[in-house]
């Protein structure tokens, strides 16, 4: 907190309280009030009731509960009597601390970041509200105490409601950051107790408004085709058969798209159906997955930019007693989000209004304006919740589109993507080639570790600042820092952007990548060693790593028989600020069809504010990571995706899912991440497992049909 700048805003009898999230990366902030950057206020209202502007977004994580979690603790309010709302754009006042100042949610840190600011925010105004109380009553504030949303002062009984206090409140000198107190942990009474859901309760009811909920007065709604190769452009349409379709008003043509307007979605979707199209394919007409991946492997074949170097790996390898050398592949990822790409647009001569759900809202309001022509200011950005992110709304092509239609619409419009569309035109998480070397002593202990990863930097075309000397901290995140300590240690990497793909975040973005291939191939050396994985693992790792290892191990019962065909694997990670270790028990019939029995998974992710959230994102990252690791994959031929849906795109199904029991490490630690942890991990416990089975080593991603071979 800045106390320097903090001021008590006082508005219809309403206290308010502005504080700062420092930001890591970014310019400093001015002393003087106008350039004061809070990040997130608390409003308490006359009545009482406790209101929290949010810069983060609620996209099935939890963090419209957690946040408030932190807030109502300190602030010693029932968790029921807090309102959140979401937040404007504005990187002044809403900028992710741990995301160099821009505001966005993702990487698994909005709790990391909020964890002390918002305690502080809380205990911020308990304090003034005692002062409040004890002034009124012409006692010592440290005679009084705060319970229950109210203040309280034992020795005489009286009682003050916070909304009674708040005109009061509101009028005194903020206390010093260094004079907060806040509570040990050992007097929590909300954080680290499973808390129902604040969101819940709409999202069953159908009152939660997600983008793809929004109703503007007049607005019509729009469907769009674009080109179905990528990098390819409209040549010509016939829109007369669209036209004669009842309910379709308008055909509004863009560079690489089309999109029929009409009364409603099912007028939208037949008068697309029925446009006669002529596309220009362009100069991606022939490609395949197959230029993709030998692009990627001659490339893998250079020098890359070093992450890590410990050692002389070179002299180590030559010298080990046994060398170990493998290739591993991962495809290209779609979001495939429930909620597909959406966004309501109203552009006006010297304004423009947009309804959607995003990761990203300044992003989505610049690129609006710079579209439409329009200063930022003039453009507003209203968010919702988010039907998945899963990285997918940290990107703003879906709105772009939207603006670019309702640019030529007369009054509001709702674009809305087919499934075909959102699957086909989505931007993929990166496919990875990765050179793997180490070197063995004669006990089997490695000595050298050689790792090149060749594939795409998100963060380079993201964010170019941070992507330094042909590095950035996502693309090696969990390959230049992993759990285990190796004497001589060298790890490259090679960027290499797909031709015509475009690349993005997907739910555990670099470690989804690194975790599989690392915890992978370390498990080719435990085989190599004739040694136990676990029992590997934990000679070599650092005291977390082998802590969620040896948690994970035992409640799988790790060492009992298992019938044949049946096998478990193991799996470590460290990343996000957090430790995990699963514990994968599969099943592969003599066919070579693959069952996941069992998934256990050990968490330690430092203090946790709601215990029922952190098993929640467990359980989902896990199903997130299966489907992927089962069956997913992005190909394609002659310039176009050849996924169109979930029947070619799979995701787990409801007989397919498995047994899944997490349980929580009790942690001092620093907070640390978990909405994309586990998706990272299960990968390679999967297919360890499969190798435990069966024999046989799954180094490319999916697995599909490589188990059938046996």
């Amino acid at each position: 907190m800045n106390t320097s700048r903090r001021r008590f805003l006082q508005s219809g009898g309403a206290l308010v309280i502005a504080f700062n999230l420092p930001v890591a990366i970014g310019p400093a902030i001015a002393a003087d009030e106008k350039s004061f950057a809070p990040n997130a206020y608390i409003r308490i209202d006359p009545n009482g009731r406790v209101t929290m502007i949010v810069a983060y977004v609620e996209m099935g994580q939890g963090t419209y509960t957690s946040i408030p979690m932190l807030i109502a603790e300190e602030l010693e309010v029932p968790l029921t009597s807090v309102r959140v709302e979401h937040a404007p754009p504005d990187e002044r006042y809403y900028g992710n601390p741990l995301l160099g100042g821009i505001q966005a949610t993702g990487n698994s840190n909005a709790v990391r970041g909020a964890w002390e600011p918002m305690r502080r925010a809380g205990a911020a105004a308990r304090t003034m509200l005692v002062q409040a109380a004890a002034q009124r009553w012409r006692v010592d504030a440290a005679s009084c105490r705060a319970e229950n949303g109210a203040v309280i002062h034992p020795a005489s009984g009286r009682r003050l409601k916070y909304g009674a206090l708040v005109a009061d409140a509101a009028k005194l000198p903020v206390p010093a950051a260094d004079s907060l107190k806040l509570k040990p942990r050992e007097q929590f009474k909300l954080i680290g107790t499973p808390a129902k859901r604040l969101d819940i309760a709409g999202k069953v009811n159908g009152t939660a408004q997600y983008g793809i909920d929004a109703k503007v007065p007049g607005m019509k709604v729009a469907t769009i085709a674009i080109s179905p190769v990528i990098g390819g452009r409209l040549r010509s349409v016939d829109e007369a058969p669209a036209k004669a379709v009842r309910g379709v008003r308008q055909i509004v043509r863009l560079d690489d798209a089309v999109a029929v307007v009409a009364d409603h979605m099912g007028a939208a979707k037949k008068g697309l159906a029925a446009l006669k199209i002529e596309w220009d394919d362009g100069p991606n007409a022939t490609l395949s997955t197959a230029d993709i991946l030998r692009d990627m492997e001659a490339a893998s074949s250079a020098s890359g930019a070093i992450a890590r170097q410990e050692g002389d790996v070179a002299k180590a390898l030559a010298g080990a007693a046994t060398r170990i050398e493998a290739v591993y592949g991962v495809p290209f990822f779609a979001h495939a989000t429930m909620e597909p790409m959406n966004a309501t647009v109203h552009v006006r001569k010297d304004s423009c209004e947009i309804w959607t759900g995003t990761q990203v809202m300044t992003r989505v309001q610049a690129a609006a304006a710079k579209v439409a022509g329009l200063p930022v200011d003039k453009v507003t950005v209203h968010n919702h919740l988010l039907g998945g992110g899963f990285g997918r709304r940290l990107e703003v092509d879906g709105v772009v589109r939207a603006v670019q239609v309702a640019m030529q619409v007369d009054g509001p419009v709702k674009l809305v993507y087919t499934r075909e569309q959102d699957i086909q035109h989505d931007m993929y998480k990166p496919a990875f080639h990765d050179r793997f070397a180490a070197g063995l002593d004669a006990q089997g202990m490695p000595v050298a570790w050689s790792h090149r990863l060749t594939g795409s930097s998100v963060i380079a075309r993201w964010a170019p600042p941070f992507f330094q000397k042909g590095l950035d901290g996502d693309t090696i995140e969990g390959a230049a820092e992993t759990p285990y300590a190796f004497p001589n240690m060298r790890v490259e990497y090679v960027r290499h952007e797909p031709r015509g793909i475009p690349t993005a975040f997907w739910r555990g973005v670099g470690p989804v990548h690194n975790v599989f291939v690392v915890e992978s191939f370390i498990d080719e050396l435990a085989a190599k060693a004739g040694t136990d994985p676990v029992a590997y693992r934990a000679a070599i790792a650092d005291p977390r790593a082998k802590a969620v290892l040896e948690l994970a191990a035992t409640k799988a019962g790790w060492g009992r028989p298992l019938p044949k065909g049946i096998g478990r694997g193991v799996a470590v990670q460290s990343a996000f600020g957090s430790y995990l270790a699963q514990v994968a028990e599969v099943e592969v019939s003599p066919q070579g069809e693959v069952r996941v029995r069992r998934i256990v998974c050990a968490v330690d992710c430092g203090p946790v504010v709601n215990p029922d959230t952190v098993r929640a994102q467990m359980q989902s990252g896990i199903v997130y990571g299966l489907s992927a690791a089962l069956h997913d994959e992005i190909t394609l031929k002659d310039g176009r995706v050849e996924q169109t849906n979930f029947g070619d795109y799979r995701v787990l199904r409801i007989n397919e899912m498995p047994q899944v029991d997490v349980f929580i490490v009790d942690s001092t630690a620093a907070p640390g991440g978990i909405g994309e942890t586990a998706t990272a991990c299960v990968m390679p416990a999967l297919t360890n497992a499969i190798f435990a089975a069966i024999g046989k080593r799954i180094r490319k991603l999916p697995i599909g049909e490589q188990t059938r071979a046996v």
